[in-house]
């Protein structure tokens, strides 16, 4: 390095391009620097455009199931729109392609075939331990269906009079009561539920009003799993006499 009169040390040419490099570049990289965005984070994607589909039952025909089956959906879709409507017995759902989708995977897995069964009840009438008598009725109950069966007569009661206006005339107010065998049937899968209930008119009278009459009555209310072969449920007193019924049931499956 040489010096000048002053014994100052003198700058190459090769220094003095070292630093013009350095000065450029330091230049260049703020200039890039500033021209990248403040907010690199990746632009949000746009939602998806939702569609409308109607989803028919097949299988379900109870409006208490429908009820229950759209709000299932509307708790695990809670951004779609659903609407039952009972006479095509469908649902109509407005969502995502993804709501639609899940929508009828989740319906597909409830709207199954239910299975049908048909029921033999046989009532024998016992009196001092000998059947005189039996009785058989077949009653076919869909899981997670009801079934009633009755068999009697239906009894008129007044429960009171009404005067027309304008008008002197009396007409009487008339409920009816159902008197005799009723038989009550449902299921819950494999479960039965059965009610049989037997009543009939005492020759007793009501001390309320003569024409109040006074109605025995006895429940048999049971339990029970499905079965092939006959068995018994329990049985009834017949009010005002010595005999009593016993219930047996044996079930088939129908489809």
């Amino acid at each position: 390095m040489n010096s000048d009169e002053n014994g100052v040390p003198k700058k190459s040419a090769a220094q003095y391009l070292f630093g013009l490099a350095l000065t450029l570049a330091i230049f260049v990289s703020g200039a890039f620097a500033q021209t990248q965005p403040a907010d690199s984070r990746p632009a949000e994607q746009k939602p998806a455009a939702e569609i409308d589909q109607t989803m028919y039952l097949t299988n379900l025909t109870q409006q208490n199931d429908a009820n229950d089956i759209v709000t299932d959906l509307r708790n695990m879709l809670p951004r779609a729109k659903l609407y039952y409507v009972s006479s095509p017995n469908a649902i109509s759902i407005h969502g995502t392609p993804d709501d639609v989708q899940r929508a009828q995977k989740i319906l597909a897995d409830i709207d199954r075939v239910r299975k049908v069964y048909r029921l033999s009840y046989t009532i024998h009438e016992m009196d001092n331990g000998k059947q005189i008598g039996a009785q058989r009725f077949a009653l076919v109950v869909v899981s997670g269906g009801k079934t009633l069966f009755k068999q009697g007569n239906r009894m008129p009661i007044v429960t009171g009079t009404t005067t027309e206006p304008g008008s002197s005339s009396q007409s009487s107010q008339v409920q009816y009561l159902d008197v005799g065998l009723a038989i009550e049937a449902s299921l819950d899968g494999e479960r039965l539920h059965t009610k049989v209930e037997q009543s009939s008119l005492s020759d007793e009278k009501s001390g309320i009003s003569v024409q109040d009459p006074i109605v025995r009555q006895t429940v048999l209310e049971t339990v029970s799993i499905l079965a092939p072969k006959p068995f018994v449920l329990g049985s009834l007193d017949v009010p005002g006499t010595t005999r009593h019924l016993q219930v047996e049931v044996a079930s088939e499956l129908v489809q």
